[in-house]
């Protein structure tokens, strides 16, 4: 019953697996192999005295669970199979946005939002006829918009970065290269950043306060698939090359004022859900080793960089965050969660971490949203 209701939290705060590209792990599931690689130990520095957790949501595991929260609205996903989302506002509770997904998609995360406008994506992945939806709902009226009937060019990878009201994600140019954009929420204008020709193709975006990072990955499906980081700022100019401690097996990572940390795992690694990290505090500089981390959990929120830990002892599964910013000797942990707990992947809004933690040694289980601020 525990691997059924951690499947469950995971796969609505994340989206549905099969949306994942050929040859990338599925997203960081708690019931994957257990890993014998053990991360060096995280400082006890006290965080400063105004960031304290706060619980914001308690939910049964297969009830409502938190894709995001705003300054303004909370954003929810329900556990049913399409994932349908709901938007509220904070102040009185009032539904502003529901979408439920057309038959055959599936929700997918996260939703991009400002304090006017929401994002929201669906995929259809099973078939012959792959299809990716978005539509931009305004959240003072409910009416919502198909993004393909704008001049915004079309999502053709799943993923999106967001930060605040700027989302990155891949779409198909007229030449069929594949392409990474920029874009606004409110204005709907985009840049691209960067091209790479078919068959190869761009993903993984995260975007920081400053910064877009995502991946290149070129001749999938073949022995010789590499996968490789960029990172571009968001003001304009090239994307640069991350360099790697390994060639070929950068999985994701986060650039926030000219220091990058990101991940490193093998398509052939036997446990693809624990990655290497590493850390660049700029460009030129040499590399530090993090440890080991629980693969695409790198988030950037404010002026920190954070990521999630799983450990297995004794056959115990145990969950920590820690994070690092500029100027930190070595990085720090901010959270380990209880016993019989499993945890999202942290995400970011406002400048606000948010985690959602489930409680599975309990009868009835439960989740419950955190917030660090």
């Amino acid at each position: 019953m525990a691997t059924v209701a951690v499947a469950a939290l995971l796969g609505a705060c994340s989206g549905s697996p099969s949306a994942i590209p050929e040859g990338d792990p599925s997203p960081v599931s708690p019931t994957s192999a257990a890993s014998s690689r053990t991360p060096p130990a995280l400082s006890s520095t006290t965080p400063p005295p105004r960031q304290v957790w706060t619980s914001f949501l308690r939910q049964p595991v297969d009830g409502q669970h938190v894709v995001t929260r705003q300054r303004s609205y909370l954003v929810t996903r329900a556990s049913d199979q399409a994932g349908t989302t709901t938007v509220t506002a904070r102040s009185d509770g009032r539904t502003v946005v529901r979408h439920v997904p057309a038959p055959g998609f599936v929700a997918q995360s996260p939703v991009v939002i400002d304090d006017r406008w929401a994002l929201i994506q669906e995929i259809r992945s099973d078939g012959p006829n792959r299809e990716i939806r978005a539509y931009r709902y305004n959240l003072g009226t409910g009416s919502r918009t198909d993004l393909s009937k704008t001049s915004l060019p079309p999502i053709t990878e799943p993923e999106i970065g967001a930060y605040g009201g700027t989302f990155a994600y891949s779409t198909t140019d007229s030449r069929r290269r594949s392409c990474l954009v920029i874009a606004a929420l409110d204005s709907l204008q985009a840049r691209t950043v960067m091209c790479v020709d078919d068959p190869a193709y761009l993903a993984d975006p995260v975007v920081s306060a400053d910064a877009v990072t995502f991946s290149q990955i070129t001749a999938p499906q073949t022995a010789r698939r590499c996968k490789r980081l960029f990172t571009a700022p968001l003001t304009g100019g090239p994307a640069h090359a991350v360099p790697a401690v390994r060639n070929c097996i950068q999985w994701s990572g986060a650039t926030l004022h000219g220091a990058t940390i990101w991940s490193e795992v093998s398509s052939a690694d036997p446990d693809q859900y624990q990655s290497q990290a590493h850390l660049r505090e700029a460009a030129d500089a040499s590399p530090r080793s993090l440890g080991t981390i629980a693969t695409d959990t790198i988030v950037p929120c404010g002026t920190w960089i954070y990521w999630q830990i799983r450990t297995v002892r004794e056959g115990v599964e145990r969950f920590q965050l820690g994070r690092w910013h500029a100027g930190s000797s070595r990085p720090e942990a901010i959270y380990s969660a209880p016993p019989d707990t499993a945890l999202s992947a942290p995400t970011c809004q406002d400048g606000t971490l948010i985690v959602e933690v489930a409680h599975l040694g309990t009868n009835p289980t439960y989740t419950e949203a955190l917030q660090l601020q």
